[in-house]
């Protein structure tokens, strides 16, 4: 077994998984990826064992393709996937940390198998009001609106699911992340299991504004209940999710984020 653990971010496109990734990456003992020819530093592009094409991964569609939803016992759950992923990562990690943070949006269908092939791996992973999405994708996708809230609520559908077989996974969004940064910087430390001093870093910018609200049909509406979202881009109190193994750990990342165990 390698002496470093991975931890995997994901997201839909333009969930915020760019700023929590450095968010992470500026944590003590924590390398990213650095200087790799790829759209955003994604992982995903510098590995040759899961094939990935603009195909696979197309904002607003890989959510609900089941070839992109990657679980334990699959075609690519082998020992020789693991050795070609790690070979081919390798590089483009500081050598000599213990946790090594990749991001890619397709991360958010593949916890199952990557917790499978990296039994250690942590997960990160981030919502982010569908309005929002659907408004900050739109330039990209030609998509309506209900079919773009219904292609949100099918994907997280899955990762809810899903994160019932995980032992080790975070679920935030982004409107807290940028409400309140130093606050999830901390809770993310303490999942990591890492001790961060406290900064005074400047705050995120919330772009959420920037895109118009709609009133949302009911079915919609009852369906984001789970993640605390409603009609006109409205964010209700939430919860974030925190698995671990340890439950020391996990009920310190409740007391930092100010959560009852």
């Amino acid at each position: 077994m390698n002496s470093h653990r991975y931890v995997f971010v994901g997201g839909l496109h333009r969930s915020g998984t760019s700023p929590l990734t450095r968010m992470i990456e500026d944590l003590p003992g924590i390398a990213g990826i650095t200087d790799a020819p790829v759209p955003e530093r994604e992982g995903v592009y510098l590995q040759g064992a899961i094939p990935h094409t603009a195909r696979h991964g197309m904002p607003m569609h890989f959510g609900t393709d089941p070839a992109q939803h990657h679980v334990e016992g699959s075609t690519y759950d082998t020992l020789a996937v693991r050795q070609r992923m790690e070979e081919d990562w390798s590089r483009w990690f500081q050598p000599g940390t213990y946790w090594r943070v990749e991001k890619s949006p397709v991360n958010l269908l593949r916890t199952r198998l990557y917790q499978q092939l990296f039994p250690l791996a942590h997960f990160v992973l981030i919502v982010r009001h569908p309005q929002a999405v659907h408004g900050a994708v739109s330039k990209w996708v030609d998509l309506g609106q209900d079919a773009s809230v219904d292609h949100w609520i099918a994907a997280h559908e899955v990762v809810a699911e899903d994160i019932e077989h995980l032992h080790h996974v975070m679920v935030l969004r982004y409107e807290d992340l940028v409400a309140e940064p130093e606050r999830y910087r901390r809770a993310v430390a303490a999942f990591l299991q890492i001790d961060a001093p406290a900064l005074d870093d400047p705050p995120l910018a919330d772009r959420n504004g920037t895109y118009p609200g709609w009133r949302m049909p009911k079915h919609q509406e009852q369906a984001l209940e789970r993640w605390g979202y409603d009609s006109e881009m409205r964010v209700k109190p939430f919860r974030p999710v925190v698995r671990h193994a340890l439950n020391s750990v996990r009920m310190h990342v409740h007391r930092v984020l100010g959560f009852d165990a």
